[in-house]
């Protein structure tokens, strides 16, 4: 059975800056991934010729003339498998007008994926223009549910602003006393690992199973007045023996249910498992119901919710940084790698969730041994 095809829905009111976010996205991925857009926008406009033209998307369908998440949202099942069928994407990238109300395109997308087990909503984005958003921060009832039923908020054109006027924006979120996880664009780039969650494809590439991060290998080069909006934790567990070993998955859930969303924002790993782990929904990988012994299991935690699903990929070997309490000397030949993992954290909350992880717990082998490195990336 094929794994379904992850979703990822951008929103924002009409030049708040989706297409720049996602044409900044493409060259941070590796370049046999295949991205398919679906694009909604009102009138009869064509596609963003910039974005249509870019070798890296395989596939567009459009739908025009409508919101797709009231008059349009029964065609959104045909445009999916449209995509589906002549593109096979490796995922789908749902970018909607700025009147979209994304609760109701994500209720959707969740209807369509139960069905007929063909796709998953990984995120759902939402780009505010904090340059203009005076214009409708008060009048549009779209525009506050928006950001109600949304995963991530990115601030864009934030740099051509003063402090004085950003903070209002971060104050108006706050006022919906929601826990929402929110960066700054650096001039419309966001990291692709807390854009995506992990998939099939992404985890044939090692850079992409790490998260794209590397002590040795900065990703991007990011403007002198910009900080960076995340840190990012790096996990490995490794096993003694020639016997596969598995993951202990009642610990694995326990920190997953315990991570706050508003402090972490992605958990992406490849795991050795002896049996597939229910996802947050409940639902559990029938692919792997009847394999025997371990196996090997994709982890995809995005902003409270997970799934998990099987993975035929070798585990890549685990990176060679240790944590205080096991030298990277230390994990010889004879061990095998039975869990890497890439943490997206909030600003400021990397050395807690990193003591919190070495005290145990938390990741851990079934049974007694293993070794946890835990190393801070960025």
């Amino acid at each position: 059975m094929m794994a379904p095809i992850p979703i990822t829905i951008v929103t924002g009111f009409l030049g708040s800056g989706k297409t720049t976010l996602i044409l900044n996205l493409i060259p941070q991925l590796p370049h046999t991934y295949k991205i398919a857009l679906l694009k909604n926008e009102f009138g009869d406009v064509a596609i963003d010729s910039q974005l249509a033209s870019s070798a890296a998307i395989a596939g567009v369908q459009e739908l025009l003339n409508g919101c797709i998440c009231c008059n349009l949202v029964g065609q959104l099942g045909d445009a999916l498998e449209t995509l589906l069928k002549d593109v096979g994407p490796d995922r789908i990238i749902v970018e909607t007008s700025g009147s979209a109300f994304p609760a109701t395109l994500a209720m959707e997308i969740n209807r369509l994926g139960r069905e007929t087990g063909n796709y998953v909503l990984d995120g759902v984005v939402v780009v505010i223009d904090v340059e203009n958003w005076r214009g409708y921060e008060d009048t549009s009832y779209t525009a506050k549910m928006q950001q109600k039923y949304t995963d991530l908020i990115v601030f864009n054109k934030w740099e051509s602003v003063d402090e004085r006027r950003y903070d209002d924006c971060v104050d108006r979120v706050g006022d919906l006393e929601l826990q929402i996880a929110n960066v700054k664009s650096d001039k419309g780039r966001v990291d692709q690992s807390l854009l995506l969650g992990l998939d099939s494809a992404l985890a044939k590439d090692g850079d992409s199973v790490n998260g794209g991060y590397s002590k040795d290998k900065p990703t991007h080069e990011h403007s002198a007045d910009h900080e960076t909006e995340v840190e990012v934790l790096s996990v490995n567990l490794v096993s003694e023996g020639d016997k596969p070993k598995s993951v202990n998955l009642d610990s694995l859930e326990t920190f997953l249910l315990s991570a706050p969303k508003d402090e972490v924002y992605r958990i992406k790993a490849i795991v050795s498992a002896s049996h597939p782990m229910a996802s947050s929904s409940g639902d559990v990988d029938e692919s792997a119901a009847s394999l025997p012994g371990v196996a090997m299991y994709i982890l995809n935690w995005a902003f409270g919710r997970w799934t998990f699903t099987y993975n035929n990929a070798t585990l890549p070997a685990p990176i060679g940084v240790a944590s205080s309490s096991t030298t990277a000397a230390s994990v010889s030949n004879t061990h095998e790698a039975i869990l890497r993992m890439t943490i997206v954290l909030a600003r400021g909350e990397a050395s807690k969730w990193k003591s919190r992880l070495e005290k145990g717990g938390m990741i851990e082998q079934e049974g007694e041994g293993g070794f946890l490195m835990v190393s801070r990336v960025i």
